[in-house]
């Protein structure tokens, strides 16, 4: 640790090689310098999230919690409710950037996804999915997809969805290489080209039969967990009891492991046509933030246009009355009038302003 303060005072003390490697050391923090913005000053002291400790959750019967997340933001707020797990979704295709579908998305993509939530996100145990497309042609794809999500995406864990022969053969030589595995069965939104679209499954015998069974090939190939997605209540708890392992539902009733909802759904963030498409139907909106997210835009758009915004209390930034007059002067000897008369009769509103509000604070 006492390399990193004698390679800041080298590289700051001169325009040495030293002082890209800083600029990059910066970047690794999640704590903003205290600057013109301010961020978050302290981080749960709670120990990651591992697999041992959600094995243990699993052996006392207490449920694991699941969310997705895409960005910084969203991992943070995560990280401070203290959700177990984090999950970057291929989801982010249809929540974030528009598609109608998970398949556009790509493994650059993910990667950036993935990237900001580790920055933000220090307590759960963070999840990657293998996107489309950058998985299915052998084995070792898939590995080499896996590999990525954790190097270069900073995730913990990789999930990946079917029950096929082929994907339970990725899944067990991504655990053989070392990196932890969810697998996903039941609705595998990126099989609706097979599947005839975003339909449950398990809904008649042999259906319900494959989801259990494609569970424990998950379960035989190392994985350490399996997503049970839009499954009758009756085949959630069948898979559950036939497995060793954490089931985590979403939209299979209440009898499982752990429970997962996309962050944008359960926040009711999206308000758009589009959105309101793709919105499942097993979702609980617990709060209506897309509503105090349009309230608010719209309530900042009317101020701006009425002027009204940025008031005294939202200029932060002084400059004395002899300052002022001074710059006035330079901006005259260089021919600047009409900036100088601009200065002054800012300055002059400014102050207007401020004694006005300090007359009338309930204003």
């Amino acid at each position: 640790m006492a390399f990193f303060p004698s390679l800041i005072r080298r590289a700051s003390s001169s325009s040495s090689s030293f002082s890209p490697v800083v600029r990059n050391l910066r970047c690794f923090s999640n704590v903003p310098e205290n600057t013109v913005y301010s961020g978050p000053t302290s981080q749960s002291s709670i120990k990651r999230v591992t697999l041992t400790y959600l094995k243990q959750k699993h052996r006392k019967g207490e449920p694991i919690t699941m969310v997705t997340a895409y960005d910084y933001p969203s991992a943070v707020h995560l990280d401070m409710a203290g959700v177990d797990v984090c999950l970057v979704g291929d989801s982010a295709s249809m929540v974030v950037h528009g598609h109608d579908t998970t398949l556009p998305i790509t493994l650059e993509e993910m990667l950036v996804h993935c990237r900001a939530v580790a920055r933000g996100a220090k307590r759960p145990l963070l999840v990657g999915d293998l996107p489309f497309g950058t998985y299915e042609t052998s084995t070792g794809q898939a590995v080499d997809t896996a590999v990525r999500i954790l190097k270069e995406g900073g995730m913990d864990a990789i999930k990946l969805e079917g029950g096929s022969p082929s994907r339970i053969t990725s899944a067990k030589a991504i655990v053989e290489a070392g990196i932890a595995v969810i697998g996903h069965v039941g609705l595998t939104p990126q099989a609706i080209s097979v599947l005839g679209g975003f339909k449950p499954q398990g809904k008649n015998v042999s259906s319900a039969v494959k989801v259990v069974e494609s569970a424990l090939a998950f379960q035989e190939a190392g994985c350490f967990s399996v997503v049970l997605e839009c499954v009758p209540p009756p085949v959630a708890p069948a898979a559950t009891a036939a497995l060793q392992i954490p089931t985590i539902r979403i939209g299979a009733g209440p009898f499982c492991s752990g429970q997962v909802l996309v962050y944008h759904d359960l926040l009711g963030m999206l308000q758009h046509p589009h959105h309101a498409k793709v919105t499942p139907k097993f979702c609980k909106q617990y709060a209506p933030v897309g509503e105090v997210i349009n309230k608010a835009l719209l309530e900042y758009k009317e101020e701006v246009a009425s002027s009204s915004f940025p008031g005294p209390a939202h200029n932060p930034y002084k400059i004395n009355d002899a300052d002022v007059d001074g710059f006035q002067n330079e901006l005259q000897k260089l021919g600047l009038d009409k900036a100088a008369l601009a200065a002054g009769e800012a300055a002059q509103k400014v102050k207007e302003l401020s004694t006005s509000v300090e007359e009338n604070p309930s204003k």
